[in-house]
């Protein structure tokens, strides 16, 4: 049986002093309402995106159906002029069309060369820049980047987990967030950063029979209201209507911690990538034992993988 889901709390007016000392260090999701975001929420309709976002070129994935699932690709990328986009993610059937004409659209925004520039959408998109305000949460020098997402009606993401901590600002629009604790990857399935089960309201649970054990943490985000997801968090995004949402991506961690060549903010710090090379190695080396000695020193290394590296101040 499932666990029971908890509501993420909803507060209201809350100041970036309060929200720093007492509400961050808690390290678990929130909802933020009453966040000035300037005119963003009342300005971007898709007349005026597709006016003022201009008719450049935007990469997009498209799928044939509304559960994208990052491991199988079950999508294609294409490219779109950006007025273009917008019309076609905020309709529900397409005169025109790449795969059908009930295709689902989604727009995550990627810097000028992807491969070495972050995204921000104050460089991307600067005549949009004015008409919004990020959170005031952290020191310039943390920032990373801030990523434009436009989503199609229906259309739902893969769960996976970011390694910085960001604020989803939901600009236009409404989505429905599930988030899984980060104590609960063991539950997930997981293949990098992304998990398998991919329909998490009704999963198959004879081939993810764990699932059923991880907490979800749920909310809906209309219009205006501001969603913070800490580092390592698992979340899964439904767009319920079409929408346009902006994340805002900042460095927990001292920025030596992060790989250097990441500009989508979610390769592994670099001593987790080392540390996972390292037990790479280490599991290698016990396939040179037959299986009882194998498995009899496999579980010796996770007891101490637990006993040193696990912490006791969670829940």
């Amino acid at each position: 049986m499932a666990r029971q889901s908890v509501s993420v709390p909803r507060l209201q007016g809350v100041s970036q002093e309060h929200f720093m000392q007492h509400l961050y260090p808690q390290r678990k999701p929130l909802v933020l309402e009453g966040i000035d975001l300037g005119t963003c929420t009342s300005k971007w309709t898709v007349d005026y995106l597709s006016q003022v976002g201009g008719r450049k070129e935007v990469k997009i994935h498209v799928a044939a159906v509304a559960q994208m699932d990052f491991i199988s690709k079950n999508f294609v990328y294409r490219t779109l002029p950006f007025d273009k986009l917008v019309q076609r993610a905020a309709e529900e059937k397409h005169k025109e069309f790449f795969i059908s004409e009930d295709e689902k659209y989604y727009l995550r925004s990627l810097g000028g060369d992807p491969r070495k520039d972050v995204a921000d959408i104050r460089k991307q998109f600067p005549l949009l820049e004015g008409d919004i305000k990020f959170p005031k949460f952290f020191k310039e020098e943390q920032f990373f980047s801030s990523v434009f997402r436009i989503s199609s009606p229906g259309l739902q993401l893969w769960t996976h987990y970011d390694v910085m901590d960001n604020v989803l600002i939901q600009v236009t629009g409404k989505k429905r967030v599930v988030l899984f604790c980060p104590r609960d990857a063991q539950y997930l399935y997981l293949s990098g950063t992304k998990s398998e089960v991919l329909n998490i309201d009704n999963p198959d649970l004879a081939k993810y029979p764990l699932f059923s054990k991880a907490r979800r943490y749920e909310c809906s985000l209309k219009a205006g209201d501001v969603l913070f997801i800490p580092a390592l968090w698992f979340h899964n995004v439904l767009s319920e209507e079409f929408g346009v949402g902006v994340n805002v991506f900042w460095r927990h961690l001292p920025s030596e911690c992060y790989d250097k060549t990441d500009t989508y903010g979610n390769k592994d710090p670099t001593a987790a990538s080392r540390a996972a090379q390292i037990l790479d190695r280490a599991i290698k080396t016990l396939a040179e034992l037959p299986e009882e000695y194998r498995d009899f020193y496999a579980r010796r290394m996770v007891l101490h993988i637990q006993e040193k590296a696990y912490s006791k101040n969670f829940e």
